[in-house]
């Protein structure tokens, strides 16, 4: 893979780990926006960094950098190298990590992208179970929204993700992990009273609270009023669930969340949606073509041994068959 990766720069493959070193200087003070600090960060002295980065853009036939009275800015091409040297250089250590990884204990570090309000359930069992497994080893939770994590997986950020609803794509795996039913969730007390059930061609009687696009639920929902042909009124839009749940306690408007959301926090009626149900996915997410290592392997089966409807429910599920979906 590497040898295929350099083929594209026309790099001699004897000379790869010199390339790499030019490759992470450039990375430096392209991000940096100076030699003298790369050369501090880096520990070299500012000739050999300033003769490196030469080195390369002779290579390439290409001028990567130019000075400004700030210090120095890419040029065209070297914004477009950038985001090719920060994936090689990421290739690169991952690579490293695997062959690390070949004993009896898997060693090195995994990151794993998490939505708030699962890494808020998960990441406590999570990390005790891979620190338990993995004594030799270091784990990373990033949080972020669904589709932030999965720009995160696809950019290499994260070696695996849990998310909500990705939208299909050759670049990405997923297994689905727990399915779950959205609800529609109103201040306690509230007048008039939420009926036990609505209908999916009901809800445009409701005043809604949703993440804007494009969030999971909200595009979940969208795609499933559209398909019926049934327009909502939004009336706020706000992206955190915590306070989409305190916005509507507070009698500001209802919402639509996943049934979990509206457990544990401020006093809520909940409605069920029928005709459609409207069911999200949480799917186990990872990369198609980056070759995982096999700590990343391990860390996958941990999430898939990890009770989530226990987590979010506090309760164990009920023997039987899946959810249809």
């Amino acid at each position: 893979m590497l040898y295929l990766l350099f083929q594209l720069f026309d790099f001699s493959i004897s000379n790869t780990a010199e390339d790499l070193k030019q490759i992470a200087y450039f990375v430096q003070v392209a991000e940096g926006r100076s030699f003298s600090r790369a050369a501090e960060a880096l520990g070299v002295a500012q000739p050999t960094l300033s003769r490196q980065v030469r080195l390369l853009e002779l290579e390439l036939g290409q001028h990567l950098l130019y000075r400004n009275g700030r210090g120095v800015e890419p040029t065209e091409a070297g914004v477009r190298l950038l985001g090719h040297a920060r994936g090689l250089l990421h290739l690169a250590e991952r690579a490293r990590e695997d062959l690390r990884t070949l004993g009896d204990t898997p060693a090195g570090k995994v990151v794993v992208g998490l939505p708030p309000r699962i890494a808020r359930v998960l990441t406590p069992p999570l990390v005790a179970r891979f620190r338990s497994a993995f004594p030799q080893a270091s784990i990373a939770v990033a949080e972020g929204l669904s589709a932030q994590v999965r720009e995160w997986l696809l950019a290499g950020r994260v070696d695996l993700a849990v998310l909500y609803d990705p939208p299909a794509t050759p670049q990405i795996l997923t297994e689905s992990l727990l399915r779950e039913d959205l609800v529609l969730v109103a201040a306690a007390g509230s007048r008039p009273a939420l009926p036990a059930r609505i209908t999916v061609s009901q809800l445009p009687a409701y005043p809604l609270i949703l993440p804007s696009l494009p969030n999971a639920i909200r595009t979940l929902v969208e795609g499933v009023c559209r398909r019926v042909g049934v327009r909502l009124n939004v009336v706020t839009e706000v992206d955190a669930v915590q306070t989409i749940l305190e916005l509507a306690a507070q009698g500001q408007a209802c919402a639509i969340l996943p049934r979990s959301a509206a457990l544990g926090g401020p006093a809520l009626a909940v409605c069920r949606i029928e005709a459609p149900v409207i069911r999200n996915r949480l799917v186990l997410a990872t990369p198609r073509q980056r070759p995982a290592t096999r700590l990343a392997d391990a860390t996958a089966e941990l999430l898939r041994g990890l009770d989530l409807h226990a987590l979010l429910y506090g309760e164990a599920r009920a023997e039987g068959p899946p959810a249809a979906p």
